[in-house]
């Protein structure tokens, strides 16, 4: 049986101090929001319970203090848990003896440190080929593996340099290299980009990124960096003092924070950057499939009360829309179909995970509703302009939730502010930034 995460963590903890088994006692009895005696001993990880899906990157986000780097040295582990167990592909790594757990590292986790640990009077080429030299490999073989890490991250060409020689953010992508080059599933990644400038620190992010594209690693990320978090994680732990107090999607946190920490802690993010089409698009009612006569595209345009109608064909796959006074002339023209009449001329089209950010210009240039598609091309959803005005004020509301009959008369935006956002928001177009704002221009 294929096992599905590749880390599993059951009612892990960590206590430092004395009398540690006791502190633990004490905590499994106590509410979580309470403070447990623990009678000198200090809790860094309390009741750690998570999955790490093979091919995710899982970020582990908090501030200084809050145990992640404790947590994640845990599951390689370099600090034996007080409590609880750590699965890596079905292994409990608690339970095994000290030779089999140094194999276990070698052969499936590999780790990537904030200060670049780099050998400084090895090459850079040694430093990325280091854990193979560890692990005995062939000269030959260790250099070709070392040498291809290189070449994933752009330095081949400084294979033969020193670390000294190179930038902060090249560095850190030789301790890239490295953990690349042992060709383990799993990479721990324990605040690897804070020692780095905001733009070099970007650069490196969008060749994790990349990277992650191509060979598809499982990777614990660490962080105190809100917005790398964000960018990053596929799922994404909150700690605080030791707990995890909200597990999920970039999105999920922002839109449904557990408490009033995480609240203030992601109080400040663009949410526009994070939430995506998917988040405030609404159900299309004026739907019609491209073999239906046009005399049934009338009948649904009278009864939702629209201008224009979205044509899907196999599959569902968005086609275009049609207007009412094209549909007319289809019925006096005595059509049997809509497939010579449909088109993508007056309308936008935008994938479900097109960032928030991204919709104005498309929202501004289409006569009708923005269509929303799937990785297929399936028709998913309509996002009408003052849905998306409506949306930068009452997101995390109900905005998602609604149906559109494509007239976008169903929502108000709540203040004239929001609508001053929004302009401000909006980039050089073609349109004008008063047609965006109005929701007239949206009838369809």
């Amino acid at each position: 049986m294929e096992i599905v995460s590749a880390i599993v963590v059951k009612s892990l903890y960590k206590i430092f101090g004395k009398r540690a088994d006791k502190a633990l006692e004490r905590l499994k009895t106590s509410q979580p929001d309470a403070p447990a005696n623990l009678g000198g001993a200090t809790a860094a990880v309390v009741d750690a319970n998570f999955e790490v899906k093979r091919g995710e990157i899982f970020v582990v986000m908090g501030l200084s203090g809050s145990g992640k780097s404790t947590l994640i040295r845990m599951l390689n582990g370099l600090l034996t848990p007080t409590g609880g167990s750590v699965e890596i592909d079905g292994v409990d790594l608690t339970k095994l003896k000290p030779a089999a757990l140094r194999k276990l590292r070698r052969e499936k986790i590999s780790m990537v440190f904030q200060h670049f640990a780099l050998l400084p009077h090895r090459s850079v080429l040694e430093n990325a080929g280091y854990a193979l030299e560890a692990a005995g490999l062939p000269r030959a073989e260790r250099r070709e593996r070392a040498m291809e890490a290189l070449r994933l991250v752009g330095l081949d060409r400084w294979a033969d340099k020193l670390p000294q020689e190179l930038s902060g953010g090249m560095r850190q992508r030789v301790g890239l290299a490295r953990a690349l080059a042992a060709g383990t599933d799993i990479m721990l990644m324990d605040e690897a980009f804070s020692a780095l400038d905001p733009l070099i620190r970007r650069e490196v992010q969008d060749q994790l990124l990349d990277l992650q594209a191509q060979l598809g690693k499982t990777i614990v990320f660490i962080t105190h960096d809100l917005n790398e978090a964000m960018r990053l994680g596929d799922r994404i732990a909150v700690m605080r003092s030791g707990r995890i107090v909200q597990l999920g999607t970039a999105e999920e946190i922002l839109t449904d924070p557990s408490n009033d920490y995480v609240a203030q802690f992601v109080a400040d993010v663009d949410r526009t950057r994070i939430l995506t089409a998917s988040s405030v698009m609404e159900r299309p009612l004026g739907v019609v499939d491209v073999n239906s006569g046009p005399r049934v595209a009338a009948r649904i345009l009278r009864e939702t009360q629209t201008s224009a109608i979205y044509v899907t064909g196999k599959n569902k796959q968005f086609l275009g829309t049609v207007s009412d006074d094209v549909i007319d002339q289809a019925v006096r023209d005595g059509r049997r179909n809509l497939q010579d009449v449909v088109t993508t001329d007056h309308v936008r089209v935008a994938g479900e995970d097109t960032p928030v950010a991204e919709l104005f210009t498309p929202c501004a240039e289409s006569s009708h509703p923005l269509a929303v598609t799937d990785t297929t091309g399936r028709l998913t959803g309509v996002i009408p302009r003052i849905t998306l005005l409506s949306a930068l004020g009452s997101i995390g509301s109900d905005t998602g939730n609604g149906t559109s009959d494509g007239t976008g008369d169903d929502a108000e935006p709540t203040s004239s502010s929001e609508v001053g956002t929004i302009t401000a928001t909006v980039p050089d177009q073609a349109t004008p930034a008063d047609a965006v704002l109005s929701p007239e221009g949206d009838r369809s």
